[in-house]
């Protein structure tokens, strides 16, 4: 009895390791960091005045000659000042479409200005609206862009050149020209296009009206000033991404750059591949990414580079066409795509077949089990379109799973269900050999060959619904469809957690357990948790109590254990996991009954009530 309660102690104190370790390491991290996340996006927004480190300067990662984007349009430090004060300081051409509001700053002609009109930061519909790039100058500046380096010193676009737009505004049927002329017979001129969504077109040419030839080298690029926040989820990349080419998808983490060993004479680390062909090299956040495309039928030199200034890191993903050669009298263009919005599976899918970019869809993080989770996402967006409603999607797409693995779970319940029948045996043998371990084994063995019953079938299901609920998983949390996608009820986003909490009995009491110091993440126990972890909780009820104290102990815990897991998991996960055990209930029911198995919930619902009033009774 001394070692039952030794071993009973022992199964609890690793439950509650499990639990409390989950949310110590895992759970509760996440949250502050994406309560971080929250309040620098509030400041930006409501704040724009608040200090942050200004861009530093970098060079295009050894790349010789120098990028013009990667340095700093002033020799020193620039003043930080609000977004607005930074755009109001230059003169822009407005970018005006149905799902973009920003400018072209006519100040080094780059892309420095996107807000996304359909996206918010919050739930609410009157909160601000997400703001992707913004001009060096401002807090975080974040841009693209584009244009040509040469071997000789001067007569070459910058930063600071002020360029002339042919138009007052840019729109989906008005392309932009802009033209600088440098005095030295080259004329240059940029003209930029966009469509309705969130892709622009740049076409650089320029015209030799000199006397001698000029080789000059295409390139484009996406800058980022200051390291941002990032969730730090493992099943999430956030940072550096491109396709190069045959070597694939790449995808580097700021930590992971930062950590790359200096180009030789320089500070910038660097990650680089020569003489690649289609593809794309960006940076990507968790629903949105700003994102360089050179053509696709021409090599290319990509890089990432970072570099560490007293004000900061900044951060460049570049690209370099092949050199050209400008005779007098003649003209050379290059054109470049860049993409700036957010990362919607049919919108990017479109760009990838219309436009011929490699693998663009990877821009989106499906990760390993891509094979699994974009079609999985197919069918839950099919559902959503038609019945509008991505938590009913969630429950039908269960129902199809259920339905596409019924025989093989048919098989593993039968199973389980001539196990049950062979329990009085079972035990006889347990009991008839319970000083002998190894002959116990024996007759079990031959007991289940008599039978023709396999003892690990009953694991299947689980097995089965482990990658099954990892793509869900993915889906739920990287796909920007999801976002801010309400349920019924006080789910107004299946991507977050059930914002209720049984321990202020659900809104009734006037506070917040969330904000209570060090376990305030562990108290955000929401409706969809429990409501989960009582499934679970039947799930197990329906089989037989396990003879040994120790695994009886551990599945009691389980699905407490579970509770407090999936409450800091995205709502549409839980209600996922709770439909399907219901369905596997049910599932499970109908099996043992058809096989004349007795249905053990019952009588273990009435064991495990009658225990608990026992000693009142006494």
């Amino acid at each position: 009895m001394r070692e039952e309660n030794k071993n009973l102690i022992v199964a609890i104190a690793l439950s509650l390791a499990v639990l409390l370790g989950w949310q110590y390491f895992f759970a509760a991290p996440q949250a502050e960091k994406q309560r971080q996340a929250a309040l620098q996006q509030q400041s930006t927004q409501v704040n724009p005045t608040a200090p942050n480190p200004p861009p530093s300067p970098s060079q295009a990662g050894g790349a010789s000659p120098t990028v013009p984007g990667t340095v700093p349009s002033t020799p020193v430090a620039p003043t930080i000042m609000s977004r607005e004060a930074a755009l109001a300081s230059t003169k822009r051409v407005p970018i005006d479409t149905p799902a973009i509001a920003g400018s072209i700053n006519l100040r080094g002609g780059r892309i420095d200005d996107v807000a996304l009109k359909n996206y918010r930061e919050t739930v609410d519909p009157k909160s601000a609206n997400i703001v992707l790039l913004s001009p060096e100058g401002s807090q975080n500046p974040y841009y693209a862009d584009f244009g040509w380096v040469g071997a000789q010193a001067g007569g070459l676009p910058n930063a600071t050149t002020e360029w002339t737009a042919d138009r007052d505004r840019l729109t989906p049927s008005t392309p932009v020209t802009l033209t600088w002329d440098n005095g030295q017979g080259l004329v240059f001129h940029r003209t930029i296009s966009v469509d309705d969504k969130f892709m622009f077109t740049v076409k650089n040419s320029v015209e030799n009206r000199g006397s001698a030839a000029v080789a000059l080298q295409p390139y484009g690029l996406v800058s980022r000033h200051g390291r941002p926040t990032t969730l730090g989820y493992y099943v999430l990349h956030e940072g550096m991404i491109g396709v190069l080419g045959d070597h694939g998808l790449q995808e580097i983490k700021y930590d992971t750059l930062d950590k790359e060993a200096p180009v030789a004479g320089s500070t910038v680390s660097e990650k680089k591949w020569d003489n690649v062909q289609g593809g794309f090299l960006g940076i990507t956040d968790k629903y949105w990414a700003a994102t360089v495309i050179p053509d696709q039928a021409q090599t290319y030199q990509g890089a990432f580079t970072s570099q560490q200034s007293q004000s900061g890191r900044t951060y460049h993903a570049i690209m370099q066409g092949t050199p050209q050669t400008i005779e007098p009298g003649s003209n050379a263009e290059a054109t470049q795509r860049f993409f700036a919005g957010a990362k919607e599976v049919a919108t990017v899918d479109a760009y990838q077949n219309s436009l011929g970019i490699k693998n663009f869809d990877l821009v989106i993080d499906w990760g390993w089990f891509y094979f699994i989770t974009k079609p999985l996402f197919k069918v839950l967006d099919f559902f959503y379109k038609l019945f509008g409603n991505f938590g009913i999607a969630i429950l039908l797409v269960t129902v199809i799973l259920k339905i596409f693995f019924f025989p093989l779970a048919n098989k593993s319940y039968a199973s389980m269900a001539k196990m049950k029948a062979v329990q009085p045996e079972m035990a006889s043998i347990r009991e008839r050999y319970a000083d002998d371990k190894m002959k116990q084994q024996q007759a079990l063995m031959e007991l289940y060959r008599k039978e023709k019953i396999n003892p690990v079938a009953g694991c299947w299901p689980v097995l089965i619904q482990i990658p099954v609920f990892f793509a869900l998983y993915k889906v739920l949390f990287v796909t920007i469809e999801m976002r801010h996608a309400p349920f019924f009820g006080w789910i107004r986003d299946l991507a977050a957690p059930d914002p209720t909490s049984v321990f202020n009995l659900f809104g009734l009491l006037p506070y917040n357990p969330g904000a209570v110091p060090v376990i305030g993440h562990f108290l955000m126990l929401g409706a969809w948790p429990l409501f989960m972890g009582v499934t679970m909780w039947l799930q197990m009820k329906m089989n037989p109590e396990p003879p040994d104290p120790v695994q009886k102990q551990v599945f009691s815990w389980m699905p407490v254990i579970f509770t407090f897991m999936l409450g800091s998991f995205p709502a549409g996960l839980v209600i996922y996991w709770a439909w399907n055990n219901l369905l596997s209930v049910t599932q499970q029911a109908f099996i043992m009954r058809r096989n004349g198995v007795k249905i053990e919930l019952w009588d273990n619902l009435r064991k495990t009530f009658s225990r608990r009033s026992s000693p009142a009774r006494s």
